[in-house]
């Protein structure tokens, strides 16, 4: 079978090209060029009718991820909000200030996600271990990791990702992701092992310069590509 592909997208129109595209499983997500947020409702309520599972990201700011009390408060009724809408999981993570996982904090939001699917954002890369790190997320009961084989890229953590996905062993999957594209996916599928990406497959978007001199937009952003996804769709499969 070929490998999954999740897309990860932060807009109704994204959500749609994504489908359209064939994305097997959507990372749901607000502000993805900050890494991504936690989603609104409103595009949370329009992903409950996707035919395809939908993983919310819970994450209430951007930064590193290091939470206190409030966030894990919000964290909390994000969770609850997922449930509510229906969403089939969600994507959790947390740092130390150390860079080791916070594995009191994810255990508590896993446990109030019972009974939804979770995977382990990229908190997972910046772990100073990455062996102790795939251990512990192991022990969480995660369906998966995404990683980029603690390398800002994950052409850059192939060896890692190798590593990893060996030592992970069918306990839990290794879903590599950052800069994943139509031109490197079949490599990265060959040496990792991986059975399913993550990308944004995304093409920079059309910006208002008026929106810009408001500093109601970016100068320069990406928006979800149904053309892109097709070209990955279609490079996973003949990989």
């Amino acid at each position: 079978m070929p490998a999954l592909l999740e897309v990860c997208v932060d807009s109704p129109k994204g959500l749609a090209a994504a489908i359209e595209g064939g994305a097997d499983r959507i990372e749901l997500c607000s502000a993805l060029e900050l890494g991504g947020l936690t989603p609104v409702a409103g595009l949370m309520k329009a992903a409950a009718s996707a035919p395809i599972p939908v993983y919310a990201m819970i994450r209430p700011h951007s930064g590193p991820f290091i939470f206190d009390a409030a966030d894990e408060d919000a964290m909390m009724a994000d969770i609850d909000a997922v449930r509510a809408f229906g969403l089939a999981g969600v994507v959790i993570g947390a740092n130390r200030s150390d860079g080791t996982l916070d594995m009191p904090l994810i255990h508590r939001l896993k446990k109030h996600a019972a009974g939804l699917g979770s995977t382990l954002h990229r908190a997972f890369d910046l772990a100073p271990d990455a062996d102790v790190a795939l251990e512990q997320a192991i022990g969480l009961g995660c369906e998966r990791i995404l990683s980029s084989g603690c390398a800002p890229k994950a052409m850059d953590g192939l060896e890692t990702l190798k590593r990893i996905s060996a030592k992970a062993d069918g306990r839990i999957s290794i879903m590599p992701g950052s800069g994943v594209r139509c031109g490197n996916v079949a490599q990265i599928l060959r040496v990792t092992g991986a059975r399913e990406v993550h990308g944004s497959c995304s093409s920079p978007a059309n910006i208002d310069p008026s929106a810009v001199s408001f500093g109601f937009a970016a100068p320069a952003t990406n928006q979800t590509d149904v053309a892109v996804v097709r070209q990955m769709r279609q490079a996973i499969d003949a990989a």
